[in-house]
């Protein structure tokens, strides 16, 4: 076993991290009009800097921007496609944890004209972080996978005026997409991860329910969703590794869905273009490590074993006996260690310090060191 050089590596991260204090006070003043939107900039350019050294000093061979630049890890990204606009609607999401429920209601979006894209979005992000992360450590962009632009909303929120077919939709999405893809290879990414929440929520018996009451079929949705992925994909250069991170609902350190991999784990692993996998594997709603069965030669699994949702510091004995347990489906030269998800996947954040969330990803390098060397 050894190291790896390219992406995913063997210790690695979803991307968002908690933002500091000072940042969400700027927010809070840009909204309010108190500051300019260059002076909020400059907060933002100080604050990842800092957490860019962050990761490098816990050991991290990758770097996100903690998505500090965003209020939310994929609406931020999708309103900005040609053809996507705010709803006057709010979506009404129930998330769970352990002391109860919450709900969750951003507003939602409707699809009203063709989708397209103008110029890469979250670009200047990329290129920001790109001149600030130190040689040897590899900037990665984080952006939602196509299907998050449909998955809520469903049929009613793609304008029958405007799509009367919805296979236009997708052709449209897919290659939106893959001049997404494109430009990002050309401003210099190497490392793009799609985050897709549905391929995990189809998981859940009652989220199929919820799929098919929107006018999808759940049996196939799945199906759906990676093929607009691939077709996406398929604009990649050579040299961009894609992964992509599924999950079932992160917001407040609670949850939205529960079911292990099995309904979509087939199709999923043997299918899907990507060339790895970050998926939760930190308690028992993501079921066991069976579904990794499927798992074909040349693609990796990054095991999301340390919670983000809790501040208690799993033991590396802990971690290493779940990573042995894993391999017993899929060789263990294909697996990799990260957290289950981000840490703030909406500016909020879970429920722990920055300390905790440093420890934790201390933790997941210096196990990855002492598995694979």
């Amino acid at each position: 076993m050894s190291q790896r050089s390219t992406p995913p590596f063997r210790a690695d991260h979803v991307g968002s991290l908690l933002r500091p204090p000072e940042l969400h006070q700027a927010r809070e003043r840009a909204a309010k009009g108190e500051i300019t939107q260059e002076e909020l900039r400059a907060v933002e350019d100080d604050a990842i800097r800092r957490v860019v050294d962050l990761q490098r000093k816990v050991g991290l061979r990758s770097a996100t921007d903690g998505e500090f630049r965003r209020a939310s890890w994929h609406m931020d990204f999708i309103y900005q496609l040609n053809g996507v606009s705010k709803s006057d609607e709010k979506l009404h999401v129930k998330f769970h944890n352990a002391a109860g429920d919450l709900e969750f209601s951003p507003p939602g979006l409707q699809v009203d004209g063709k989708v397209g894209l103008e110029k890469p979005i979250f670009g200047d992000h990329f290129e920001f972080l790109k001149s600030v992360v130190d040689p040897g450590v590899t900037p990665k962009l984080t952006i939602p996978s196509p299907s998050m632009v449909y998955y809520r909303g469903g049929r009613s929120a793609v304008d029958e005026n405007v799509y009367p077919n919805l296979e236009d939709f997708f052709s449209d999405l897919s290659a939106a997409y893959g001049k997404q893809i494109k430009s990002m290879g050309e401003l210099g990414c190497t490392y793009l991860q799609l985050d897709d929440t549905s391929l995990a929520y189809l998981n859940d018996p009652n989220q199929r329910e919820l799929v098919s009451r929107m006018g999808f079929d759940p049996q196939t949705l799945h199906l759906r969703n990676i093929e607009v992925m691939n077709a996406a994909i398929a604009h990649k250069p050579a040299n961009m590794a894609i992964t992509t991170h599924l999950c079932r609902g992160n917001f407040r350190s609670s949850w939205a869905a529960e079911g292990s991999y099995d309904f979509v784990a087939e199709a999923l692993f043997n299918e899907l273009n990507v060339d790895g996998y970050f998926l939760e594997f930190d308690d028992e709603r993501s079921g066991g490590f069976e579904p990794l069965r499927f798992v074909p030669k040349g693609k990796y699994v990054v095991l999301g074993l340390v919670t983000t949702k809790r501040g208690e510091l799993e033991s590396m004995e802990s971690l290493e006996r779940r990573i042995e347990q894993a391999a017993k489906y899929v060789d263990l030269d294909q697996l990799c260690l990260s957290p289950q998800c981000g840490f703030s996947s909406t500016e909020e954040g879970n429920d722990l310090t920055e300390e905790q969330e440093i420890r934790k990803l201390e933790r997941i390098v210096e196990t990855a060191a002492k598995v694979w060397g």
